[in-house]
């Protein structure tokens, strides 16, 4: 049975125990990864090559599978699954070439003139989630806006399955990125080769992609313990469902199960009006629960989940934003005028008939995105998070005669002598 809570019940601290998640008290998780990182920060491929049999549970002879390996697997699935990914390519490009736009020339005053010009981050390192689920989709999210994006070396990590190799979904969108190799490395060993390079893994700039929390941890720490910068903390998936007494409770619940057969860790969360409806959507769940091929596992999530009875929308939305839901759901018969009211949320699935499943794969949008509250302060994955945006100026002779009383005057209060003289010696 699924923990039911009504919102005017819950106090403060009650409430702050509710909206954290995936935390790690007694740094379990941070012992064992900077223990991973220095490993293979130490010995390299000979690293990776235990951990993968140890995690992964196969030998590897190279760690890696190249062009010819990946055309050879890419054939072994269906023209129907092979055009279902070229239809999700298409419309995740389509949304994404969007954001690729150039800035105009601003003259702040006369003969002074600033823009902002895009330029790739040159050397990208994806990771794509294996274990319990391979995601050929996580893929294309990542590989995608950095190929629009235009950076010059995409590196690509994931686990090897059980025969040493990758499966036939993730080999055919490595061929529609025009991807030739991808590494055969999982968890924090992954984000940790990427980070500093190892003989056969390049070092690269900036690390995407989600996991669980090992890589999640992995990816925070290493941010501040290298150069390389991260997309963001993604770990564990979530959903908060938004519903009102129109909404159908078997879609609900098939919303809620969708997101629980993410793993264990995942979190279904639903917000609804009535003691009522949280009771048709339970026991929807413990109908669809039981043709579930991941039932013990989707089962697991939805018992660490929680549904939370509001009186009214206005609640239902101040409660969503205080727990910042990596994907937001608005069941809801009238949500335009919800829209507004969304300040925190990774993505937004409006009305009745807008699934997460379809955001996840083929809508368009990114599915990599902030988790664990962080949605209060981080944005998904887009084209933006591949490209750096450098500042230029030009300041002409007229702009100098404009400009440069009032640097030097700031220069001067600031009592930076050696500023105002950069400025004086052009005015003489």
């Amino acid at each position: 049975m699924i923990k039911t809570y009504f919102y005017k019940d819950i106090e403060a601290e009650q409430l702050q125990k509710l909206i954290d998640r995936n935390t790690d008290p007694n740094h379990a998780i941070q012992d064992t990864v900077l223990q991973i990182i220095e490993e293979v920060k130490t010995s390299g491929d000979e690293a990776l090559k235990s951990y993968a049999k140890q995690f992964d549970k196969v030998d590897l002879e190279k760690l890696y599978l190249d062009a010819s390996d990946i055309e050879e697997l890419a054939m072994t699935i269906s023209r129907d699954q092979m055009r279902a990914l070229e239809i999700a390519f298409q419309n995740i490009h389509k949304f994404h070439q969007s954001q690729m736009k150039r800035e105009r020339v601003v003259e702040t005053m006369p003969g002074v003139k600033c823009w902002r010009e895009v330029r790739p981050i040159e050397k990208v390192g994806l990771y794509i989630p294996g274990g319990s689920a391979v995601l050929p989709s996580t893929l294309l999210m990542l590989g995608i806006p950095a190929r629009i994006a235009g950076c010059k070396e995409i590196v690509v990590c994931s686990p090897p399955q059980n025969n040493g190799k990758i499966n036939g979904f993730v080999a055919y969108c490595l061929k529609l990125l025009r991807i030739d190799r991808i590494y055969l490395v999982g968890g924090a060993q992954a984000v940790a080769a990427m980070a500093y390079g190892t003989e056969s893994i390049p070092k690269v700039n900036k690390i995407f992609g989600p996991g669980n929390q090992f890589v999640t941890k992995a990816k925070s720490m290493i941010q501040g313990m290298t150069d390389v910068s991260i997309d963001m903390p993604a770990g564990p998936s979530e959903v908060l469902v938004i519903a009102d007494e129109l909404a159908n409770p078997a879609f609900v619940a098939a919303d809620l199960l969708a997101q629980a057969e993410h793993g264990s860790d995942s979190q279904s969360i639903l917000v609804c009006l009535s003691e009522e409806f949280a009771k048709a959507v339970e026991k929807e769940v413990d109908v669809q629960l039981q043709v579930l091929p991941r039932r013990a596992m989707a089962e697991e999530a939805m018992n660490n989940s929680y549904i939370i009875v509001a009186e009214n929308l206005e609640e239902a939305m101040k409660f969503s934003n205080l727990y910042a839901p990596e994907h937001l759901i608005l069941e809801t018969e009238e949500w335009k005028p919800l829209v507004n009211k969304v300040l925190n949320a990774g993505s937004v699935f409006l009305g009745n008939l807008t699934p997460e499943s379809a955001g996840d794969y083929a809508s368009g949008t990114n599915h990599t995105l902030p988790t664990s509250g962080y949605a209060r302060s981080y944005s998904g994955v887009s084209v933006d998070s591949f490209v750096k945006k450098i500042t230029f100026q030009h300041i002409s002779e007229e702009g100098l005669q404009h400009i440069g009383s009032t640097v030097e005057i700031l220069a001067e209060l600031e009592g930076l002598q050696a500023h105002k003289n950069a400025v004086s010696i052009r005015m003489k």
